[in-house]
Formats: structure tokens, C-alpha cells, sequence
């Protein structure tokens, strides 16, 4: 994990990204992703750091996909460095963010409250990061 790499405007974690050796992500002023995403543009626009900053409830760009909007729900909860926290040790506990392109074990949720309890209790199903 490329902690130091954070958390995408939009809530991707661009800390465990396979891409990340590649990516200056959406914080910087190369990213090669500003012409199109609606989140950073957004977000730029409101002057937040991220969506998870923001007051409305909001579907739109990558935060259709239920992991970016669990991630932001996360952060709102309880702050980014928990959320930080808790992916470094489910990484180091074995839970893949990308296997073999862009799904990995924080996809395939149903139901944004299950992703939620998975981010907190990893693998081993125990309580953390708790506040």
C-alpha cells in the first residue's frame, strides 16, 4: 500500500491501485483523467478535497458504482485516516482491491451497509478501527 497516494476525489483508493506507479491521480494537475470526470470537476468546482466533503447526496460520475460511494460514506462516518487504516490491514490480512483488472474484494456488494461492515472487519471479521 502507497499510503502516501490517499484517497481518489471520488473515493477509489488510489493507495492500492495496481495503476498507481502510473497515475499522478485526480489530486494532481496531470491527471490524466481531468477532461472527463465528472467527480473531479465537481469537486474542483466546489472547492472540496473530495466528494466525501460534500453535503449532497449524489450519484452521479463514479460514485454510481457502489465502492466509490461506500468509500465516501466511510470517510463521512469516520474519517479518512480510519478508512486509510483499515485498508492497510485488510491489504496485510489478504483482501485484494484488484485482482486481474478492477474488481476485487470490495466489489460484488449488494448493499452499501455490507461493504461498509467489510471495509471495518476485513477478513477476519473483527472489530476495527473502532471510535
Amino acid at each position: 500500500m502507497k499510503r502516501e497516494l490517499g484517497i481518489a476525489r471520488c473515493g477509489l483508493a488510489c493507495c492500492l491501485c495496481s495503476e498507481n506507479d502510473r497515475c499522478n491521480g485526480c489530486h494532481s494537475d496531470e491527471c490524466r483523467d481531468k477532461d472527463w470526470c465528472v467527480n473531479r470537476k465537481c469537486s474542483l468546482e466546489k472547492g472540496l478535497e473530495r466528494c466525501a466533503d460534500c453535503g449532497e447526496e449524489c450519484r452521479k460520475g463514479l460514485l454510481e458504482k457502489l465502492r466509490p460511494y461506500g468509500f465516501n460514506l466511510f470517510i463521512r462516518r469516520y474519517g479518512i485516516q480510519t478508512l486509510l487504516d483499515c485498508l492497510e490491514r485488510n491489504e496485510r490480512n489478504g483482501v485484494v482491491y484488484h485482482r486481474q483488472g478492477l474488481e476485487g474484494d470490495y466489489d460484488g456488494f449488494a448493499d452499501v451497509e455490507e461493504l461498509i461492515r467489510f471495509i471495518r472487519n476485513g477478513t477476519n471479521r473483527t472489530a476495527c478501527c473502532s471510535r
